[in-house]
């Protein structure tokens, strides 16, 4: 049972696994790399980590439209509740068997107010053990920390980690991740969206590569990665 991931830039992915369509961080609209609209997407569940705009970016005009579940933090989805959008709530640390597999939401170092500026409560990345027991870590926006580790003590398939620097690690603090969390394949995020955020992704793979022994994988926008 093989699980398929879509990347669709910036930090949004479509995975495709047990049967379930999952979107995380749906940013369709006002994304320049999305290879695809909003109003093309399908999904049974959408997981968003955290409040900025390019993380919970379509959520509720795709819920509307496809009746996904979202899963998010008890902040986030008390706010969508009020927008009668339901939400299964978790937070970090936390972990949950959903139909698709069990997801636990890791800690990640970043912000999380709503667009309308209401308070998001903390950031999260997500990782997902699948029903065929591989692991996939999106680290979503963060920082570097230490406890990076202990996730990857947990034996990852695949990392996701941003490389675009300002609002998230750059590729010096990215490599540095990939020597605590160990990943037997990873894929930058998170960089080229803009020009604040613009990085050679090829550079940094090629570092990667000379310095630890995960495979890295440069996804454009529309190609997937089965796992």
């Amino acid at each position: 049972m093989s699980t398929t991931l879509t990347f669709y830039g910036q930090a949004s992915f479509g995975v495709e696994t047990a049967g379930f369509k999952l979107v995380i961080d749906p940013f369709f609209t006002g994304n320049p790399l999305a290879p695809i609209s909003a109003e093309e997407v399908e999904a049974d569940y959408l997981l968003v980590s955290h409040g900025h705009g390019d993380h919970i970016g379509d959520t509720i005009p795709i819920v509307k439209r496809t009746g996904a579940k979202v899963i998010t933090t008890a902040e986030i989805a008390g706010w969508l509740g009020k927008q009668d959008i339901e939400a299964h709530p978790q937070h970090i640390g936390g972990g949950f068997h959903h139909p698709f597999g069990y997801l636990k939401f890791t800690q990640a170092f970043h912000g999380s107010g709503l667009p309308d500026g209401s308070y998001g409560g903390m950031p999260a990345g997500f990782l997902l053990t699948t029903k065929a027991d591989k692991k996939i870590y999106f680290a979503q926006d963060t920082g570097l920390f230490g406890d990076m580790k202990l996730y990857g003590d947990e034996g990852l398939d695949v990392a996701f980690l941003p490389i675009g620097d300002n609002f998230t690690m750059g590729p010096d603090d990215a490599l540095r991740a990939v020597k605590l969390l160990r990943p037997k394949t990873v894929v930058p995020m998170h960089y080229n969206t803009w020009p604040l955020i613009e990085q050679d992704p090829q550079a940094w793979a090629e570092r990667v590569r000379a310095q630890t022994d995960s495979k890295v994988i440069v996804m454009q926008p529309g190609e997937t990665l089965e796992v």
